[in-house]
């Protein structure tokens, strides 16, 4: 059985936990405190045990690091020797909020959120760049814009990695679509042509009307 660990449940977390356990795949939930843990996974349900983080790191195949950017950085290093053999998967998005409201790109000119992340994997650590290619508020719809099933997009360079995190997409109940390898992460990531927040402008997609924009 492939344990699937989900650090941090803010709003993109909490909203991929409900979406997973709703579909019935088994989560350990970790937060900055155990007790916090417990409390999101006495709301999600029977399909979500609480872990602390190191515990939950060292149990995952894969590992979905739903929590600022810079706290993944944190964790890719801290823990590189647990995530040895895991699949980790990236939903970051490196933005910060101005204060119009609107969000600032904090990626280097022409810099993915992704590229930058790999460097810090360790030995055999794989990669998955998905699940923030929606907006927050967007994980609980079912339907894309063309009514549709909604579609999660995906980047990897690893297609055996992709397969696992496109099943667990899958369970969740959305369409699961490759976009590329992580070269093509910047275009699901916020201000990129496939993201809802970027070139879809607000659209949620399905597999089939984004699949010719996909090269």
């Amino acid at each position: 059985m492939t344990t699937i660990a989900l650090i941090g449940v803010g709003k993109i977390g909490m909203g991929l936990a409900r979406r997973l356990t709703r579909g019935g795949v088994d989560v350990l939930v970790a937060l900055s405190t155990l007790d916090k843990a417990r409390t999101a996974a006495a709301e999600l349900g029977d399909h979500a045990q609480a872990a602390d983080v190191a515990d939950a790191l060292a149990a995952a195949d894969i590992a979905i690091l739903a929590t600022p950017f810079a706290t993944i950085k944190e964790l890719l290093t801290t823990h590189a020797d647990a995530l040895a053999g895991t699949i980790v998967v990236d939903p970051s998005n490196n933005v910060a909020l101005r204060p119009d409201g609107t969000l600032a790109n904090l990626n280097p000119d022409g810099v993915s959120a992704a590229s930058q992340l790999v460097p810090l994997l360790g030995p055999d650590t794989r990669y998955v760049k998905a699940f923030g290619a929606l907006g927050a508020d967007q994980l609980a719809t079912e339907r894309a814009a063309d009514g549709e099933v909604a579609a999660l997009l995906y980047a990897t360079d690893d297609d055996t990695a992709g397969d696992a995190v496109a099943e667990v997409i899958r369970r969740g109940g959305w369409d699961a679509l490759k976009v590329g390898g992580v070269d093509q992460a910047a275009r699901i990531e916020v201000f990129g042509d496939l993201h809802t927040y970027g070139g879809l402008a607000g659209n949620i997609p399905s597999a089939s009307s984004v699949s010719a924009l996909i090269h």
